[in-house]
C-alpha cells in the first residue's frame, strides 16, 4: 500500500522549492502525493500562482482561504485561525501518512499545528535557519518543535534543531531544493528572456524583489521608497517582482505602482519559475531581501544587494552585499558591483553553502523509508 504524503504550498516562492520534491514524491512507486493549497496562490492581488502548480501538471486536493484582509496583524492573526480550520477538515477527510511543509510562513504553521494536534506526522523541510528578523524566525523553530522528520538546508541548520532539543535520528541534512530546481530546469536562452521582458541585450538590469518585516510592517511603504528611488537614481532598467502577502506588503505595492510608469520600469504580480531562475541567470544584480538571493542566487553567480534585517544572519555566500534601507547606500552598492571586477571574479568561483541539487532525491528516499509508528509520533526532548 502506498504511503501518503500531502504537501501544503502557500507561496510561489515556497512552491518553486517544494516543485522539486513534489515530482519526486509524485514519481515514486511508494508514495501517493496529494496538494492543498492557500495563501497568496488564491489571491489575485499577488498574482493568483495557483495557475502555475496547474500548469505544472500536480492535482489540487484542496483549497483553503488564509489571506489576511488587511496589513494589520490582527488580519494576519484571523487568517491563520481560519486557515487552520480548513485545513483540518481536508487532513480529516484525506487522512494522510505524512504532512510535508517548507519555511516559516504563516500557512506552513496552521497546516503544522493541525497535523500535529491529528496525530499526523510532519516533515519540514528548511528548519533550522536563522534570519534574526520578524517573525520568521519564531514560526519557523515552532514547527521544528512540532515536525517529526527535519530536512535542514545546511550542517549549521541541522545543528540549531538538535539545539532544540530533537533526536539526532530524526534530522537529515539534505540540503535546498531550491538548487535542484537550477539543475533540473532548462533556463531560457538569454535573447529569449530578455525579449520576454523587454530588456536590452548589451544593457545590464537590475531585479527588485523586497518583502516587508513582519516585526515592523508600518515601515515597508518608507523602506521601499529608499529601494525605488535608489532604483530611480541609477536609472538601468529594472524588473520588480511584487511582494508576499504578509502585514504591510500591500503598502509595498502601493510604493510601486508610484514607480512603475518610469521607462525603465518592468513590474510583475508574478513570475512562472522558469522565467525568474532565467532572469537571476543574466541579470546583473539582485536588490532587496528575497531569499532568492542568499540561496538561489549564488549558484547563478548573481551579485546581491541584501537590504535590512531580514535575511540577517541566514547563512551565505560570498555573492551577497548588505546594506541598510538608505538610498544612497543602496545606489553606492549596486554601482560597487559592476565595477568591482575582482568580486565578479570571485563569485563565480564561490560554492553555494545550500547543497549540490539533489536534495529532493534524499528527502523522498527518506519519506519513502521510515516507519510511521508510535516511536516516531512520541518525541522528546534530548536535554
Amino acid at each position: 500500500m502506498k504511503k501518503r504524503v500531502m504537501v501544503l504550498s502557500g507561496s510561489r516562492a515556497e512552491y518553486g522549492l517544494l516543485k522539486p520534491v513534489m515530482k519526486e514524491i509524485y514519481n515514486h512507486q511508494s508514495l501517493k502525493m496529494d496538494i492543498i493549497i492557500g495563501g497568496m496562490h488564491l489571491s489575485g492581488e499577488f498574482g493568483s500562482s495557483e495557475k502555475e502548480i496547474v500548469k505544472d501538471g500536480f492535482k489540487i486536493r484542496g483549497r483553503v482561504e488564509m489571506n489576511p484582509e488587511s496589513d494589520s496583524g490582527f488580519s494576519m492573526a484571523v487568517a491563520i485561525g481560519k486557515g487552520m480550520t480548513g485545513v483540518a477538515k481536508i487532513l480529516k477527510e484525506i487522512k494522510p501518512d505524512i504532512f510535508l511543509v517548507l519555511g516559516d510562513r504563516h500557512e506552513a504553521l496552521v497546516g503544522t499545528i493541525a497535523a500535529g494536534y491529528m496525530n499526523i506526522p510532519i516533515a519540514h523541510i528548511h528548519g533550522g535557519d536563522s534570519t534574526c528578523a520578524g517573525l520568521d524566525e519564531s514560526v519557523r523553530h515552532a514547527i521544528t518543535k512540532f515536525a517529526h522528520i527535519h530536512f535542514p538546508a545546511t550542517k549549521k541548520s541541522a545543528k540549531r534543531i538538535l539545539k532544540l532539543g530533537e533526536d539526532p535520528w530524526r534530522v537529515f541534512p539534505v540540503g535546498s531544493p531550491a538548487l535542484d530546481a537550477i539543475i533540473s530546469s532548462k533556463l531560457l536562452p538569454e535573447k529569449e528572456i530578455k525579449d520576454k521582458f523587454k530588456l536590452s541585450v548589451v544593457k545590464p538590469f537590475i531585479i527588485v524583489v523586497q518583502h516587508s518585516v513582519t516585526t515592523e510592517p508600518e515601515k515597508a511603504g518608507s523602506q521601499m521608497v529608499e529601494t525605488l528611488e535608489a532604483v530611480k537614481k541609477i536609472g538601468y532598467e529594472t524588473v520588480i517582482v511584487y511582494p508576499n502577502s504578509d502585514a504591510g506588503g500591500r503598502e509595498i505595492i502601493k510604493i510601486i505602482k508610484r514607480y512603475e510608469s518610469l521607462p525603465f520600469v518592468r513590474v510583475f504580480k508574478n513570475l512562472p519559475q522558469l522565467h525568474y531562475l532565467s532572469l537571476l541567470k543574466y541579470g546583473t544584480v539582485l536588490v532587496g531581501n528575497s531569499s532568492s538571493g542568499i540561496i538561489e542566487a549564488p549558484s547563478l553567480k548573481l551579485p546581491v544587494v541584501n537590504i535590512g534585517i531580514r535575511q540577517e544572519n541566514r547563512e551565505r555566500s560570498c555573492n551577497v552585499i548588505d546594506v541598510s534601507h538608505e538610498r544612497n547606500e543602496i545606489v553606492k552598492a549596486v554601482r560597487g558591483v559592476l565595477c568591482n571586477k575582482n568580486f565578479i571574479e570571485k563569485i563565480k568561483k564561490n560554492k553555494n553553502p545550500y547543497g549540490d541539487g539533489n536534495s529532493s532525491k534524499r528527502i523522498v528516499k527518506v519519506l519513502s523509508d521510515i516507519k510511521i509508528d508510535k516511536k516516531l509520533l512520541q518525541k522528546r526532548i534530548t536535554y
